[in-house]
């Protein structure tokens, strides 16, 4: 058996991604020794995906904006299941992390008075979405990248070492955390290329992780979103809340095969694409729930003067929240008004001239004509709901992001709360530079008030490569692509957008047989560049991810945000005070109710009344 490799630092942050990255800067910038693991390459994190842009109220697209009409936005979009304490950071920080990142060398697209430009985007009452192109993402992990290239060039200057306080390692999976008593003490993995084990020492983890889409058939997700964060904290004792929320992003590619499940960014909706049945007609209009009816438009005449005067008109419901969105979506699909391939028509090439397309949505348009040959300034666009992101996640606290055990940090999407049962567009960014940046600087004063360095055990390094390799083991046994593949279809068609009692009991009972069979997963082969061997151990962490959404789906008897009940239709301001909490034994996944912490008194008083009514209890309003 070869040499264990190891590694020790201080900080140890596993993901590569927004929130990872922002953590480990800011860690190092703290003086800790920092390790950054990524699944994939450096600078391939999902974060790219993210096109339409960081929302942040700096006002500089109307004045009127500010934290407080954010943090009412991000509320409203989450059905008040929000932590109101992380949607109250988020508000009042992002404006801060997005000109922070600006001193890192971000380059915004600007007004013509040389200010950031800011976008309309859904739910969000003014434009807030700062951004770049619609390539939004990929400046954030651009400039990330040589944020942390510079550090490192300035750790070369004092130590004679580029790599003295802060290195990456990529192409790296970890299969599990190990702990000391209750404390986390590192994290054990391989290195994807040549499947050797490596034991990372470090008295805090951060986890920041991503989604887990990739248990579903159809989802904008990267391969590496299998919910490798979610199942590591729950296994090392961490509890995870909201995971009944997934949210059903309304316009992902639906036709042509090659572009199945690629997003096609809010933004379009935002500089002025309509959704359009097969009947050619503006369908959203029938869709605008009475809570939101005072702040959409109810005609096409009035959405459509709303782009050029926004202070006196109401916007278009094309830009209602995505739960709702994709709901009226699937709803016309069901009713046999959808377009051929079974989404709708997105059409903007008849709304702006094809020069101002290229110009405002430029990766939109290249990447379709070359990937799909659709030119989206000459034909509308076939697009339907798909798997996008999950709401739900670690239990962190707001102001520093760990979790109930210490030493383990969460951020982004792994962490749940900030967004409810419900994320608005543009929040992800900003989530994960405000939250990415807390996390870091708490797990630093974690470190810092440690007493002796917990250690890690030999028996955890010797049960987890046991775990890993048994795959090796097994002869005759289950193929992990198989089992992969009826998992995704059985959450797709049994927990997806839609949800019955019945059908997720089913569901249950399917993960139950796909829990036993995965105990006899085969691969064959070598350690080395093994993609059977690897999903195999990702199944592990899919089929405990989906355990949690569809047990919290069933026990959530209400339809709110992202968890619509066929059989629940309406939203029960009782369940509003309940979250739903899942931790993990020897047993399986238990689900447990858990009260919402009441919102502050002055953070009430940002809404009328008359709004918190459709809500609250009548007690909560007394």
């Amino acid at each position: 058996m070869p040499e264990l490799e190891r590694h020790s630092f201080d900080v140890l942050v596993i993901g590569a991604g927004g929130a990872g990255l922002r953590a480990a800067i800011e860690a190092r910038e703290h003086g800790l020794r920092t390790a950054v693991l990524c699944k994939s390459l450096f600078g391939k994190a999902h974060t790219v995906m993210a096109e339409g842009g960081i929302a942040a109220a700096m006002g500089n697209a109307n004045e009127s904006d500010n934290w407080q009409v954010h943090f009412r936005d991000t509320m409203r979009g989450g059905k008040f299941l929000n932590n109101w304490r992380m949607a109250e950071l988020h508000a009042q920080e992002a404006p801060q992390r997005v000109w922070e990142l600006e001193t890192y060398g971000a380059l915004f697209d600007r007004t013509k008075d040389g200010r950031i430009s800011q976008r309309n985007f859904g739910g969000h009452e003014y434009p807030r979405l700062a951004h770049v192109g619609d390539r939004t993402g990929l400046e954030l992990i651009r400039t990330l990248q040589q944020k942390i290239v510079s550090l490192q060039q300035d750790d070369f200057k004092e130590f004679g070492d580029y790599e003295e306080r802060l290195r990456v390692f990529q192409e790296f999976t970890v299969t599990e955390l190990a702990k000391d008593g209750d404390r986390i003490s590192g994290a054990f993995g391989y290195w994807r290329e040549s499947g050797r084990f490596v034991l990372f020492e470090a008295p805090a983890v951060i986890l920041a992780t991503g989604g887990i889409g990739k248990s579903f058939k159809v989802t904008s997700n990267s391969w590496e979103y299998t919910g490798d964060g979610h199942a590591l904290a729950m296994r090392a004792g961490a509890s995870l809340i909201n995971m009944e929320f997934i949210q059903f992003h309304p316009t992902g590619m639906v036709w042509p095969p090659s572009v199945k499940g690629i997003l096609v960014t809010e933004s379009v909706r935002g500089d002025g694409g309509v959704l359009r049945n097969s009947d050619g007609k503006r369908f959203m209009f029938d869709y605008i729930p009475e809570v939101f009816k005072d702040k959409y438009a109810d005609n096409e005449a009035e959405a459509d003067r709303w782009y050029a005067d926004q202070a006196n008109n109401r916007r278009p419901p094309e830009l209602l929240p995505r739960d709702e969105v994709a709901r009226a979506i699937n709803s016309e699909v069901k009713a046999g008004r959808g377009s051929p391939h079974g989404g709708v028509f997105l059409d903007v090439s008849t709304r702006l001239p094809a020069e101002e397309i290229r110009r405002r949505l430029p990766s939109m348009h290249h990447q379709f004509k070359e990937l799909a040959d659709v030119d989206i300034t000459a034909q509308p666009m076939e697009v339907g709901p798909t798997c996008h992101y999950v709401m739900g996640g670690v239990e962190v606290d707001p102001d520093t992001g760990s979790s109930s055990v210490p030493g383990l940090f969460a951020a982004g999407e792994v962490s749940g709360g900030m967004h409810g049962s419900n994320r608005l567009g543009g929040n992800s960014l900003s989530d994960l530079l405000v939250f990415g940046r807390r996390a870091g600087a708490g797990a630093a004063e974690y470190v810092r008030a440690l007493g002796d360095r917990p250690v890690v055990p030999e028996d955890t390094v010797t049960e987890a490569r046991a775990t890993a390799l048994k795959p090796f083991q097994e002869e005759g046994g289950e193929n992990p692509y198989t089992l992969h593949m009826e998992l995704q279809q059985s959450m797709n068609d049994l927990v997806g957008i839609i949800r019955r009692a019945g059908e997720m009991e089913e569901a249950l009972q399917r993960l139950e047989k796909l829990k036993e069979r995965a105990r006899s997963l085969t691969v064959e082969g070598h350690q080395q560049f093994n993609p059977g061997w690897h999903l195999a151990l990702d199944l592990r962490n899919m089929l405990l991810v989906s355990e949690c959404v569809a047990k919290a789906a069933l026990l959530r008897t209400e339809s709110r945000g992202g968890h619509t009940r066929d059989d629940h239709p309406v939203m029960d301001a009782e369940w509003r005070r309940k979250l739903l909490v899942c931790t993990t034994s020897d047993e399986g996944v238990r689900v447990e109710e858990k009260p919402q912490i009441p919102i502050r008194s002055d953070l009430l008083d940002l809404f009328e009344r008359t709004e918190l009514e459709k809500y609250l209890t009548a007690e909560e309003l007394s």
